[in-house]
This record gives structure tokens, C-alpha cells and sequence, in this order.
């Protein structure tokens, strides 16, 4: 795999290629691997066939999340030297595979092969499929970096929406019996599979001479004079651990509505409505936070090539702890105003995915942007660890269901006092040190092997 066919000289694109092309590869791949935000569809399905607790169903979930940062930051630097074709290829591989050992594990009874096969085999794919197309992303649009991975990393936002349908549809034609839910997870590894390899079929890397659409010419802009930073070096610099705050704490303030959007809709409102009616409004609440982050993942992402990411990110944690204190005051007196907080707060979760890659160009280059990216993804494994704590343990101590908004007053403060954190480490944030970038000899020895290999 690491030569002919997946070898970064097959994927050349020739004069007259269209970079928008790139974006439906990656999001062939990042709509798929989406399927991850959607697991409770098939947790609920494993629940009714195999009477397993809530605990155990969501162990697969849990442990592709850690997967997916430790993936990232293990493989990243190969992701990087070989080529997104190679990595996309991987990726297929391994997600798919999940599911095919998932439903060997369901169809035997065997539910430790789910959590190996969806947790850590599809996380491993789902790892190396998020950072895939990153850094080609930003070689074909260096002009727009932010709306390119933008783009693609709204796939991944999205992929729920595509994900639950397609599982509850094939959930009703199997049934929920061992039997159907090892045919659902069957079906969705396979067709998965085959949707993932549009993508890496489909990508292509720019040529050593192209440029973007109206760029400069090499002799006003010199490649050399930019950032060019390493990933092992990057882990030297303050600023990439102020990054890993930023990520860790933004991600951490969003999975605080995400996670709980059902039963805290419930707790704020559901004394006011009852029956199918609360139903039909909690249904319509989760429905819409998905959409916001999703869609935030690319408005935002889109907005800071223009605006800078250092301002995005005062837009994201700033403006987010206001609306943190927003719910907290109004409390459940206001539905609109506290509707409206909440899509926010949920889109610049979306967004602070979307945004970080660019930001990471910005600072560090594109010279090993991918594989930085992918150890920065750890501050992700961090959070869903973090944010889950914070919504489920601390509110469950301040007492009972039904209780009322009283009992998210100390978890919502720690999350305004995560956004404020973040916020100081993004004003923290200067250009890094010259003297971690790459010598001018790395410099033109990895040109030189790039472009013999094409």
C-alpha cells in the first residue's frame, strides 16, 4: 500500500484538475465516519436484543472517541509522508471493519467483539479518517483554508443525519432481535465501505507549481519565508498547548448541551408541555442542535478566513460563556432566549472542530500540518471524558430528576469558567518562535522527495 496505487505519484492531479473536487472526497469520508454521533441509535437497538445495561452499550462509543484522538495522534505523521490516499484507504478499512466485527460479535453473542470491533477497530479508522484530507485540503484552497476544512469537517458533523434514518430504517426491516441488529451492523459496514472509497478514489494532491486561482506569483511570495514547523517540534511550543486548552475546553463546554439535550430540555420545559407534545418538543430540540452544529462548522470556520481565528475563537469562547450566563439568569422564564443560546453555543461547538486546522496552518505551516492535528485531537479524547463528568456526575449530585433548571447551576459555572479559561489562553496565543521552524536543507530535502515521487 505504500507504493503504486497509494503512492502520492498516482494522485498528482494533471493541469485543469478542479480543487472542488477535493472537498465531496473528503466528504465521503467524513459523512461516514459522522455515523460515530449517531451510535445511540444502534446502543437502543443492542439494548432491546441483547438486554444490556446503558452503561455497557455505550462502552463501543466511548472507547472509538479515545481511539479516535489516540489514532490521530499516532498515525498522524504517517498520514502526513504518505499521502491521503493511503490514509482514506485505511480509514475505510478500519470503519468498515468495526461494523463487520460488530455483527459477528451480536450474531454470537459475543458483545465483546462489538466494543473491539466498533470502539477500538473503527475507532482506529475513524482516527486516521478525520485527519485524512486536512492538510490536502489546505494545499488546494491556501487562499480559504477555513471554509475548505470547514467543508469537510461539517461531513463529520452531519453524518448523524444521514446515519439515523439509515439505522432506524434497517433496524424496522430486521427487527430488533440479535438477528437484525447483526444484519444492521452487516449492511451499514458494507455500504459504508463502498460510499467511503468514493473518496479516496476521488482525492487528488496539487502539483509542486500550482497555485490557487488569483494567488500571487512565486517571485512576490516566498514559500520559504513562512511558517514550517514540525509535528515533534510543535509539541515544544506554548502555542500548541494553549490550542489544546482552547479545543479541549470548547468541545467540553458543547458535549454540556449535547449530551444532555434531551433531559435538560425535559428539566427546563416539561412542566409546561406534557404527553406527545413534550415529545414532539424534545424530538425537535436534539433535531435542531445537530443542525447548528453542523452548519456552525462551516459558517464559522468560513467566516474566520476573513475575520482571523484569533477573533473567531473570542467569538466562540467568549460569546459562549455569555450565553452560558444567558440560561443560567433566565433560567426557564424564556423558551426563545434559551433556544436561541443554546444553537449558538452548539454551533460554535460545531465550529471550533472546523476552525482548528486553520489555525494550526496559521502558526505552524502546512509542512506537517496534518500530523499536528492529529496530536492536537487528543484534547478531544480529554473532553469526552471531561464533559460527560461534568454533565452527568455533578448534576446527578445536586438532586433528583425533576428538580428543575436548579440542578445544572454548578455545571453550567464550570463550563463559563472553561470558556473563560480558553478565552486567555487564545489571547496568549503569538506567532511561533522562528527558531522552531525547519532548517532551509529539511526544507528543500522534503521538497526534493516529494516531487521525485510525483
Amino acid at each position: 500500500m505504500a507504493g503504486g496505487f497509494f503512492d502520492r505519484s498516482s494522485i498528482v492531479a494533471p493541469p485543469g484538475w478542479s480543487r472542488w473536487l477535493v472537498p465531496p472526497a473528503a466528504l465521503a469520508v467524513h459523512l461516514a465516519i459522522g455515523q460515530a454521533y449517531a451510535w445511540s441509535i444502534l446502543k437502543q437497538g443492542l439494548i432491546d436484543a441483547e438486554d444490556l445495561s446503558g452503561t455497557a452499550t455505550a462502552l463501543p462509543f466511548q472507547l472509538a472517541i479515545v481511539m479516535l484522538g489516540l489514532s490521530a495522534a499516532v498515525f498522524g505523521t504517517q498520514v502526513e509522508r504518505r499521502g491521503p490516499r493511503w490514509a482514506m484507504f485505511v480509514a475505510t478499512i478500519c470503519f468498515s471493519s468495526g461494523f463487520l466485527i460488530s455483527a459477528l460479535g451480536v450474531a454470537t453473542g459475543q458483545f465483546w467483539l462489538v466494543v473491539v470491533g466498533y470502539g477500538f477497530v473503527g475507532g482506529i479508522g475513524l482516527g486516521i479518517g478525520y485527519i485524512s484530507p486536512v492538510s490536502t485540503l489546505m494545499k488546494w484552497f491556501a487562499d480559504r483554508p477555513g471554509m475548505a476544512t470547514g467543508i469537510a469537517i461539517m461531513g463529520f458533523g452531519g453524518g448523524a443525519l444521514v446515519a439515523q434514518p439509515l439505522s432506524n430504517g434497517l433496524l424496522s426491516a430486521f427487527g430488533r432481535t440479535s438477528g437484525g441488529v447483526a444484519s444492521t451492523f452487516l449492511v451499514m459496514g458494507i455500504a459504508y465501505g463502498v460510499f467511503m472509497s468514493l473518496g479516496w478514489l476521488l482525492v487528488r494532491v496539487p502539483a509542486d507549481d500550482w497555485r490557487p486561482p488569483n494567488a500571487p506569483a512565486a517571485s512576490e511570495e516566498k514559500a520559504d519565508t513562512g511558517p514550517a514547523v514540525s509535528a515533534t517540534e510543535a509539541l515544544k511550543t506554548p502555542q500548541f498547548w494553549l490550542l489544546w486548552v482552547i479545543l479541549c475546553f470548547n468541545v467540553t463546554a458543547g458535549i454540556g448541551l449535547l449530551e444532555k439535550a434531551e433531559p435538560l430540555y425535559r428539566e427546563y420545559f416539561g412542566q409546561a408541555s406534557a404527553g406527545q407534545q413534550l415529545t414532539s418538543a424534545v424530538a425537535a430540540f436534539v433535531a435542531i442542535l445537530s443542525l447548528a452544529n453542523m452548519l456552525g462548522r462551516f459558517v464559522w470556520s468560513s467566516t474566520s478566513d476573513i475575520v482571523g481565528r484569533k477573533n473567531i475563537y473570542r467569538l466562540y469562547l467568549g460569546v459562549g460563556a455569555l450565553l452560558y450566563v444567558v440560561i443560567l439568569l433566565m433560567g426557564n422564564s424564556n423558551k426563545v432566549i434559551f433556544l436561541i443560546a443554546a444553537l449558538f453555543i452548539l454551533s460554535f461547538y460545531g465550529a471550533g472542530f472546523a476552525t482548528i486546522p486553520a489555525y494550526l496552518k496559521d502558526l505552524f505551516g502546512t509542512y506537517q500540518v496534518g500530523a499536528i492535528h492529529g496530536r492536537l485531537l487528543t484534547a478531544w479524547s480529554a473532553a469526552g471524558v471531561l464533559g460527560p463528568l461534568i454533565v452527568n456526575s455533578i448534576v446527578e449530585a445536586q438532586g433528583p430528576e425533576g428538580t428543575g433548571p436548579s440542578r445544572y447551576v454548578v455545571s453550567f459555572s464550570i463550563m463559563i469558567a472553561l470558556l473563560v479559561i480558553g478565552f486567555i489562553a487564545n489571547e496568549l496565543i503569538r506567532p511561533v518562535d522562528r527558531k522552531h521552524y525547519v532548517g532551509d536543507a529539511e526544507r528543500d530535502r522534503t521538497a526534493t522527495t516529494e516531487g521525485a515521487s510525483r
